[in-house]
């Protein structure tokens, strides 16, 4: 049978427009992580055993509508493309989200309080997915070399991190100082409505200037329950996806703590945190050029594996900080490690979603990393009983009720149980292997005719060097 004619290749997508999208759905998502335990629990009483019920079931949720989103993105056949539709539907949706998630009323208690509390964080949850589900999927399809993906990625984190300079370090300065008080929600509200209009502008921006490339949108849609099954048969899939997820959960823990590490265990008022996360995100920003220099030189799987081993040495270094001083010298390794696994740990992802369409002819990259938006999910899961564990071990249940020592409770969530997960994490990544770069010639997505059987080419598998 004859092919149809394929569509002729647009112009290609400068690197920073498509970059720049990090930057807009990178606000909304970490004011919310960085802040609901402050505002909810610190400041409205809500209690860390309800707020752990909430983050186990809102993450089981997420982890079945995840799957769902990404395929429908790539089931998506419209003239404006794949994954344009979602973007632009996905903005406005986050954005009004957030605004009611810090926007509960202050007579709210008890069940009222919990039940807004958790429609709002998984509808805001659900968009972020459906945005970054789409977002993420553009990376591999733009750029199909690891030299280009590895510049558009170190771009798009260096955004990612100028958004977190805005939406976790000067966030509590905005909040508790400029628009409202330590104790009240007003600033919550003005500065949710400020971070939605931004992200929101500039979500469209890139989106109505991203190309997508016609020749991924083949003629065959891909299947669900197929499509579900041959990706958790991928050995791949569950090796870098559990050994990612060990970073992933220690940063959503660091995130979510941080303020109230400044609170308690240093002793400060939570203000401070902007010199302390600035540091940090600033000292990121720097290295993200560093590491992408290391990336061309050494390879994504061996500077992933640096970044790791990096990483958990600084939680421990953070542990022993008493002070901001101290804590915004252990706080430079913090960010000198996670700047390597954001120079990385997607193009690692990205190696795993080539070898999947050279096997099956199909492009279905947005259920791909929804199935890997999973490990993420785990996030919730983890928080919400890292949480719940300090009510148990050291009384602290609320602002209300902090226990004998709530300082040493958030130097254990954000410290401890960080180090533990990544040191699991950096021994992991010794034994990951991925596939090895495309050739350029491979780059090109073609109409599939007949998917070859069989699991991926153990030899085309980059291995530990």
């Amino acid at each position: 049978m004859s092919q149809p004619p394929m569509a002729s290749a647009p112009g290609r997508t400068p690197a920073w427009r498509y970059a720049i999208g990090m930057f807009g759905t990178s606000i909304p998502i970490n004011m919310i992580k960085g802040s609901m335990i402050l505002f909810y629990v610190d400041i409205l009483g809500l209690d860390v055993r309800a707020y752990g019920v909430v983050m186990v079931i809102y993450a089981i949720i997420d982890a079945i509508d995840n799957p769902l989103l990404g395929h429908l993105s790539d089931r998506t056949r419209s003239r404006f493309g794949r994954r344009r539709p979602w973007l632009l539907v996905g903005a406005p949706m986050l954005a009004a989200c957030m605004i009611a998630f810090f926007s509960a009323p202050t007579s709210l208690e008890g069940i009222g309080l919990l039940i807004w509390f958790a429609v709002f964080a998984i509808l805001c949850e659900a968009f972020d997915s459906m945005l970054n589900a789409n977002y993420g999927a553009l990376l591999p399809e733009l750029y199909p070399q690891e030299r280009d993906r590895a510049v558009a990625n170190g771009l798009r984190q260096g955004f990612q991190l100028v958004a977190l300079v805005i939406s976790l370090a000067v966030t509590p300065l905005l909040t508790t100082n400029v628009f409202g008080t330590e104790e009240s929600t007003q600033g919550f509200q003005i500065t949710a409505i400020i971070y939605g209009a931004i992200a929101l502008v500039v979500i469209v921006f890139m989106a109505l200037g991203v190309r997508e490339s016609p020749r991924y949108s083949t003629r065959e849609r891909p299947r669900l329950l197929p499509s579900v099954w041959s990706i958790v048969r991928n050995r791949m899939f569950w090796t870098v996806g559990l050994t990612g997820a060990c970073y992933g959960v220690a940063m959503a823990l660091v995130l979510s703590g941080i303020q109230l590490y400044v609170r308690y265990s240093l002793g400060l008022p939570v203000g401070n945190a902007l010199y302390l996360q600035g540091i940090v995100i600033l000292v990121s920003a720097g290295g993200l050029v560093v590491w992408t220099r290391v990336v061309a030189r050494r390879g994504a799987l061996w500077t992933w594996r640096l970044a790791f081993a990096i990483l958990a040495a600084s939680f421990a270094a953070l542990f022993f900080a008493t002070d901001l001083l101290t804590a915004i010298a252990a706080g430079v390794l913090v960010g000198a490690g996670w700047s390597g696994m954001l120079a990385t740990n997607d193009l690692i992802v990205a190696r795993v979603l080539d070898a999947d369409a050279a096997r099956n002819g199909e492009h279905r990259e947005g259920l791909f990393l929804s199935a890997f938006g999973f490990f993420g999910r785990l996030n919730g899961i983890v928080t919400g009983l890292a949480l719940t564990s300090l009510g148990v071990f050291f009384g602290y249940n609320s602002g209300d009720d902090p226990g004998a020592d709530p300082g040493l409770a958030f130097r254990v969530y954000l410290c401890v149980y960080p180090f533990v997960l990544t040191t699991i994490g950096a021994i992991a990544a010794r034994l990951v292997s991925v596939p090895i770069e495309s050739p350029p010639e491979a780059a090109e997505p073609v109409e599939p005719v007949e998917p070859p059987p069989g699991p991926v080419d153990e030899s085309a598998v980059e291995r530990p060097r």
